[in-house]
């Protein structure tokens, strides 16, 4: 009876468990592409203005 539980348990939180590891990494991966693309564009930013003389915008205070 014992034995019946526990594998019942595991059974029961196993598909959470792991849809939930799914949702983590592929919330993760987003976030950093979206860090990635935003560190490039202000990167490319950057050079356009140094081509065209330029100023570069003031960052905000946080």
């Amino acid at each position: 009876m014992l034995e019946n539980f526990w594998a019942n348990a595991v059974f029961s939180v196993t598909p959470t468990i792991l849809i939930g590891l799914i949702f983590w990494m592929v919330m993760r991966s987003i976030l950093r592409a979206d860090r990635t693309e935003r560190k490039v564009y202000a990167r490319i930013e950057a050079e356009e203005r140094a081509k065209l003389g330029q100023p570069t915008p003031e960052t905000p205070a946080p």
